[in-house]
């Protein structure tokens, strides 16, 4: 695997204690469970989608909604 395997993306610039690039819309990560764990405890501002996307095949391996779109008492984040 190349270090691009996976891709953390969002259409608004991404905001969080783990997140190495601040400001940007995606980072490339080389392993799945850390792009999963980084876009997990990321957000927006203003809301919207983070995804994690497995860059060979462009599929769509992780969704996180916006906020605003979240069952309320069930996120703890």
């Amino acid at each position: 695997m190349t270090s691009a395997d996976y891709r953390i993306e969002s259409n608004q610039p991404i905001i969080g204690r783990f997140w190495p690039a601040s400001g940007s819309q995606s980072y490339a990560v080389s392993d799945h469970a850390l792009a999963i764990s980084i876009a997990a405890k990321s957000f927006t501002s203003p809301a919207s989608e983070i995804r994690v996307v497995h860059v060979p095949t462009g599929e769509v391996l992780f969704r996180k909604p916006p906020r605003a779109a979240r069952v309320e008492g069930l996120d703890e984040a």
